[in-house]
């Protein structure tokens, strides 16, 4: 840990626990999330999240469809703190899962870029932002890949894999299909799969995790992915060629959310929280730790670290939005589709 951030950390810390009030004492906050980068989140979060309010913590881990059936089954009740990406935490929106939060309990909220501070109407901001779009092995694929249409090209034929319908990115796949075949996917879904149908033969495989994907390029059985930004250094670190595409229409923006549920036992532990991991300090640390993509605009990163990362005002700015609410409304009729094309 650098000197600067460590004093910045330090200084934090023994400035918000003369804040924290005594009865945060012998408290326990229960966090659900991924459980993905553990020891990273121990060491720069948790364990200084601990000492700042004198806590408990516990967990509740699993996929977003996992941890969400079980807190709509609880009725919102059991966790103080959840993680989801965007698609997941706008279901749980839509069936009341959450509460609206008290924005002025959250202070470090004016540092963030805008499309993190409230992007879901009232519900909890995003803790960092991604991309969905496509990496390609560019000593395989000697012709750049530069647009989304790209991937319909001859020379991806039995080269190409796919994210699983029911993951983060998969519907997205759904709606590119659409607009290459000049359709909206929301309003003509059969114009849609017709473009998922003429990228079938480029298709090996549908992935549903991450080390799925990478284990597919380490192999070499595939030389190009839809794929989420965040698992970029991995893939790397197993095939150094892998780049990201510079796409002509832009990557889609995701965005992981953290909210309270309603049935909260310590929702302001929870605020503090929430407060805790968007402040300048901790979305530093976790940037040059490679854990998560910074949403606080005055976290600044070298080249090196940026590069795998969703960074900086002009690359957030030419990001592509696709609304989730329509994209959940749409989803479950895609599945069967889907997986009618691809035989699962």
């Amino acid at each position: 840990m650098s000197r600067t951030i460590k004093a910045a950390l330090l200084l934090g810390l023994a400035s918000a626990s003369l804040a924290t009030p005594a009865l945060a004492q012998g408290k326990t906050l229960t966090i659900s999330w991924w459980g993905f980068n553990g020891e990273k989140l121990e060491e720069f979060v948790l364990a200084p999240f601990r000492e700042q309010c004198g806590c408990e913590i516990q967990f509740e881990t699993g996929n977003n469809g996992e941890r969400l059936n079980k807190l709509q089954i609880r009725n919102g009740a059991g966790v103080d703190v959840a993680y989801f990406s965007d698609s997941f935490s706008q279901q749980g929106i839509e069936l009341g899962l959450f509460q609206q939060l008290d924005r002025s309990k959250l202070t470090n909220l004016d540092g963030l870029y805008d499309l993190a501070k409230d992007p879901q109407g009232g519900y909890g901001p995003a803790y960092t932002i991604g991309r969905v779009g496509i990496v390609y092995d560019s000593a395989k694929v000697t012709t750049p890949i530069t647009s989304w249409n790209d991937l319909w090209r001859e020379d991806l034929a039995s080269s190409l894999s796919l994210p699983g319908i029911t993951t983060t990115a998969g519907p997205m796949v759904v709606v590119k299909a659409g607009e290459h075949q000049g359709v909206d996917a929301f309003a003509d879904a059969d114009g849609a799969f017709a473009g998922i149908e003429a990228l079938k033969p480029n298709v090996v495989k549908n992935y549903n995790t991450g080390s799925e994907m990478i284990n597919l390029f380490s192999t070499g059985e595939v030389t190009a992915a839809v794929a989420q930004d965040f698992t970029l250094g991995q893939i790397q670190a197993a095939v150094p060629s892998v780049v990201w595409a510079d796409l002509s229409e832009g990557s889609i923006a995701t965005l992981n959310t953290v909210n309270i549920p309603k049935g909260a036992a310590e929702p302001e532990l929870a605020y503090q929280f929430i407060n805790f991991i968007l402040s300048p300090e901790i979305q530093q640390k976790l940037a040059e730790e490679g854990v998560d993509a910074p949403v606080v605009k005055s976290v600044e990163l070298t080249p090196e670290q940026a590069s795998l990362w969703t960074y900086g005002a002009d690359v957030i700015a030419g990001l592509q939005s696709i609304d989730s609410a329509k994209l959940n409304a749409a989803k479950g009729g895609w599945v069967d589709r889907w997986n009618e094309i691809f035989g699962m």
